[in-house]
């Protein structure tokens, strides 16, 4: 089978095409005929080098892919041929992959392969960060930090869609746009506007009640100062590379709470409570009232291609990788 590599840690040049065995399936497993693979920041942080507890090359990277059952493992009950999205520990650059049952759940109906492979980590990553561990409440401010992006645009239509006043950054005018489309009270364009003084205009000083930041270094210090008395700041990502740390005074004082959250060790730890989501959010997307915004498709030849895309930030939501 085809499969993208990565050979050393390095710039996006570092992921090659490959020919591989078929993986089996062990106990509890099942293998997937791949028609999608999502593309997340983990993967490109992990290619570089700069990811605690990442692979080691060569590896083949990709933690969420989208396809049917193409053979089980003992104790499966499932079918082949059945539609199906995965998160993974890796290996979703590929044309086969196996994949753990548990982490494993159908594809709502009417949702495409690509739609599928960026639903587990962007709406799961979301969805627990905004209820689960950031405890969001009708009626609440959240700032979402990059809301145009995979986890954004998803965490903008939840927080919306839970009746929160929704503030949330991009870089550009059409990302703005999309993330307004989404649901989005007050677009920010970090480029030009200080989003903390946004929100203390919008705010009267008051500060929002929950940020959701992925980014890191000042954005992060900055995201506590846009926090009210009380609030949370779910970090569940470092994409600017540079890690923050939050003075313990500001929060004894200020009263607020810092609070991390990384789905792949979560979803291993106590997937049950992980996958609790999945009901309520596939029933969503099955309606219509949620979506999967695909920014952009390559072939899986090209992930490099790809890779760069992202990284030069041009992805609006969710960039898939088609074998």
């Amino acid at each position: 089978m085809q499969a993208i590599e990565v050979t050393e840690f390095g710039d996006s040049d570092a992921l090659e095409t490959v020919e591989r065995e078929r993986p089996e399936p062990g106990p509890g497993e099942v293998r997937v005929d791949v028609e999608a693979a999502g593309i997340n920041f983990a993967d490109i942080q992990q290619r570089k080098g700069q990811y605690p507890g990442g692979p080691e090359p060569p590896y083949v990277p990709g933690m969420e892919a989208a396809g049917t059952i193409d053979a089980t493992g003992e104790g499966v009950d499932l079918d082949e041929g059945d539609r199906v999205v995965a998160m993974l520990n890796g290996g979703g650059y590929a044309e086969y992959v196996t994949a753990d049952a548990q982490l494993l759940f159908p594809i709502p109906e009417g949702m495409s392969f690509a739609e599928a492979a960026g639903f587990p980590v962007q709406y799961l990553t979301a969805h627990n960060c905004l209820f689960a561990w950031g405890g969001l409440e009708e009626g609440e401010r959240v700032l979402i930090q990059a809301a145009a992006g995979g986890v954004g645009t998803a965490a903008v239509q939840l927080a919306s869609r839970a009746g929160a006043e929704v503030f949330g950054t991009a870089s550009s005018d059409e990302k703005l746009d999309l993330a307004a489309d989404l649901g989005c009270d007050h677009p920010i364009k970090y480029t030009e506007t200080d989003f903390r003084e946004v929100i203390d205009e919008e705010t009267d000083g008051e500060g929002v009640d929950l940020v959701l930041e992925s980014v890191g270094g000042d954005v992060f210090e900055r995201s506590l100062d846009a926090l009210s008395h009380f609030g949370r700041l779910v970090t569940f990502g470092v994409a600017g590379g540079e890690p923050a740390s939050a003075d313990t005074r500001r929060l004894l004082f200020e009263n607020k709470r810092v609070i991390g959250f990384h789905l792949g060790q979560a979803s291993q730890r106590d997937p049950e409570r992980i996958m609790g989501a999945v009901p309520d959010l596939t029933e969503a997307l099955s309606s219509g009232d949620l979506e999967v915004v695909v920014g952009e498709e390559f072939p899986l030849a090209d992930a490099a291609e790809a890779h760069q895309f992202i990284e030069d930030r041009k992805s609006s939501g969710k960039v898939v990788l088609r074998p």
